[in-house]
This record gives C-alpha cells, sequence and structure tokens, in this order.
C-alpha cells in the first residue's frame, strides 16, 4: 500500500502502471467495516483502486462540526494494510485539494438538495458535489463507489456526473449494519455508551413505519415517529420524510407501485444520525 499527499504524484505513479480500470472510493477517514465492503468491492471490478481520505471543510455548515470530526489517519492506514498493493491511498493536506481557497463551486441540483439534508445543512451538498468532482476530474476514474447510508449524497453525486458529463459509473452500495441494526458511520465513534446503547431505536423506528405502511396514512406514520422520539427525550427528532426514491419529494399517499424511501436524521448526544430504508 502506497500513500500519496498529492494528486499530481498519484496520477503520474498510476500512468506508469498502465491499469486498464481505475476505482475510486472517497471517505473522509476514520474507517469502519461499512469503507471495507466498498473497498472490497471496488478491488474485486478494477485493476487499480485509489482510497481517498480527507475531511472535506467545503460541505460542514458547522466550524464545531468540522473540528470533532474524528481523524484518523493512522488507524485507518492500519485497517487498509491488508490491502497490500491492491490500492493507493491519496491523504492530502487542504492546499492540495484547494490551492488558493476551501470554498465550494457553484452547481444547480434544483430540488434535489433543498429537502432533508439540503434544507438541514446550508451548502452541504455544493461542497460534497465540489469535492467529488475534483476527484472525478483529478483522476478519472472507471467507477466510484459510494454507500446508500447517505443516499440524498448519492442522488446530488449521480446528477452531478450527468450535468458534468463525467465518464465514470457510480456504483450504489447498500448500508452496512451494526448487529441491533443501527447505521455503521464514523460518527458513531462520538456516542457514549448510554447513548450507542439507546441507537438503535433509530432503525426499529425505521422498520416501524414499513410495518405501517399496509394500514396507515402517511399523516399516521409522521404522527407515529415524533411521538416515538418526544417519548425518549435523549432524541431530538431533526426530520422524518417518506419520500419518493427519485425525486426525493415527500410523498403525501402510500402507492405501492411507487419507489419510495423513508429517511431519518436525529441528535443524540449531540451527535447527528441519519439513515434511510427502502419504504
Amino acid at each position: 500500500m502506497r500513500v500519496f499527499k498529492e494528486q499530481l504524484t498519484l496520477n503520474s505513479f498510476i500512468k506508469k502502471q498502465s491499469r486498464d480500470s481505475i476505482g475510486l472510493v472517497p471517505t473522509m477517514g476514520a474507517l469502519h467495516f461499512g469503507h471495507l465492503t466498498l473497498v472490497d468491492k471496488a478491488v474485486s471490478e478494477n485493476d487499480c483502486v485509489i482510497v481517498s481520505i480527507f475531511v472535506n471543510p467545503t460541505q460542514f455548515d458547522d466550524a464545531s462540526d468540522l473540528n470533532s470530526y474524528p481523524k484518523t489517519l493512522e488507524e485507518d492506514l492500519q485497517k487498509l494494510a491488508p490491502y497490500g498493493n491492491q490500492i493507493l491511498v491519496y491523504a492530502p493536506e487542504v492546499k492540495d485539494v484547494y490551492p488558493d481557497e476551501a470554498c465550494s463551486n457553484r452547481y444547480t441540483f434544483g430540488l434535489l438538495e433543498t429537502t432533508m439534508e439540503g434544507a438541514e445543512r446550508e451548502g452541504h451538498f455544493q461542497g460534497v458535489a465540489t469535492i467529488v468532482h475534483k476527484l472525478l476530474s483529478g483522476f478519472k476514474p472507471t467507477r466510484a463507489y459510494f454507500g446508500e447510508k447517505d443516499y440524498q449524497q448519492l442522488c446530488i453525486i449521480q446528477q452531478l456526473v450527468l450535468q458534468e458529463k463525467l465518464p465514470v459509473n457510480i456504483v450504489k452500495c447498500p448500508i452496512i449494519r451494526e448487529k441491533d441494526g443501527l447505521a455503521m458511520s464514523s460518527r458513531n465513534t462520538r456516542l457514549s455508551e448510554k447513548d450507542r446503547a439507546q441507537a438503535a431505536l433509530i432503525y426499529a423506528t425505521l422498520n416501524k413505519t414499513i410495518a405501517l405502511k399496509n394500514n396507515s396514512s402517511i399523516e399516521d406514520i409522521n404522527h407515529i415517529v415524533q411521538s416515538t422520539f418526544d417519548q425518549n427525550p435523549d432524541f431530538r427528532l431533526d426530520y422524518f420524510c417518506i419520500a419518493d426514491a427519485q425525486s426525493l419529494q415527500p410523498i403525501t399517499t402510500i402507492n405501492h407501485r411507487q419507489a419510495a424511501r423513508a429517511f431519518i436524521a436525529v441528535k443524540l448526544g449531540g451527535v447527528r444520525l441519519i439513515d434511510n430504508v427502502n419504504f
């Protein structure tokens, strides 16, 4: 495994290897088993795999959230070490990614970015699109791998690829969960032992909404979810939304022929957690 701090150096190395296909796994580090499943899939489908580790400042709307985001490069490299020369790691400093100033490009994603995470975190998806655009343009991968836990982000990236006509296949990968159902996330490490024990309520609530869909209205389900978290005061429900799986716009009536997903965001002990399921 080789670690590169500069994009130009990494690209020069790849060109000398004459690889036919390149896989890209973009991460912000604090790697967990969910990330490694993306790496596994990328390794199985490409001649060369780049794993980027970069906490992107432009996608944070809250400076304290950026400062508290876990930065564990040495531990991350230890987790990637078993892949050996199957992967190349890009772990840049901010100046290699943003030579002049860390600021976002401007993209137009319409309603995709005005709901849910977009409504809660101003400018977040502009920052996400900026860093992903830089990585895709800079390394020109054949395939790039993203998890469905950040489903809205995935939709934004798919739209970015279409708008910018980027020649890359975006590979969707399923959510990986802990034994109690909590979606694996780098943020989980910030939960206290008490809060971690309670966090399974998030996935349990999503599953409950699926069980209710045949005999309840959207309004009833929304009320039940709100009541669930009202009765558990350690949680703060940021939003719950049942939305069309493509447009991400909230649906008002249940149509079993319509592809939909249930989305949720909560704060628990000051840590913001998101999840979603097919509905």
